[in-house]
């Protein structure tokens, strides 16, 4: 026997009770039920489907569907951290590499002007905020699109955030180093100016592909991803 539109649906609302907020997940999930509960009416043919789903969701274990969800998320960070490199090595290439090339040298000569590690913390405090700005609003689409219960996918989600605000986070913790140390880079010999200058460029390139670019180019990300996104968005 299989199951009907409405059951199917039911699957996907009852997999949302549960905490599964992420269409992809949700569909692998509910695909998986939907097998497993008509091979369980090849056994147990009088199971009603309320009885059925319950019996195949305890299969799951007393985490339920939390080590799914785990299992997708890892995946998928995978993924979303390659897009960010492939973005990210087109900086290093001709033409952009000019730019990348000018930011280095930008860093490389202001530290070695003293008390520049004033000019670096102001630096971090502009990123800092401009991330904030940038995570936030993306956050707040999302919890507007799930409120008119939309369908949200996971890479969806993540896109523009930077796996939580990663370089926010790497920004604050130098920031906090340089400040409570009293770090003085115009004290460094030219060894350590070049790798902190580096370091800083890569972050910064890091920083602009994950709040601006990533976000601009979202829907082509996701289309390259999910063959069926621009399907169900349409619905």
């Amino acid at each position: 026997m299989k199951l009907s539109e409405i059951q199917i649906e039911n699957l996907y609302k009852f997999t949302r009770q549960h905490y599964v907020y992420h269409y992809d997940v949700q569909t692998e999930l509910v695909d998986h039920l939907a097998n497993d509960i008509e091979q369980i009416w090849v056994e147990h043919p009088n199971l009603s489907f309320e009885d059925a789903r319950d019996k195949s969701f305890k299969k799951f274990g007393i985490f339920g569907f939390m080590d799914v969800i785990e299992a997708k998320q890892k995946q998928m960070n995978k993924r979303y951290w390659k897009i960010i490199w492939r973005f990210t090595k087109e900086w290093f290439t001709v033409p952009k590499v000019v730019t990348t090339m000018l930011i280095f040298l930008g860093f490389f000569f202001a530290f070695q002007i003293p008390y520049s590690e004033y000019l670096f913390l102001a630096t971090l405090l502009i990123l800092i905020t401009f991330e904030m700005i940038a995570v936030y609003r993306i956050r707040k689409e999302h919890k507007q699109k799930e409120k008119k219960e939309e369908k949200i996918f996971l890479l969806e989600a993540m896109l523009g955030t930077t796996k939580n605000g990663f370089t926010g986070v790497t920004f604050i913790n130098l920031f906090n180093f340089i400040h409570l140390t009293r770090f003085n880079f115009s004290s460094l010999n030219i060894y350590w100016l070049i790798l902190i200058s580096s370091v800083i460029t890569f972050l910064c390139i890091i920083f602009y592909v994950s709040n601006y670019v990533l976000p601009q180019k979202a829907q082509e990300l996701l289309q390259e991803t999910y063959p069926e996104y621009k399907m169900v968005k349409n619905l």
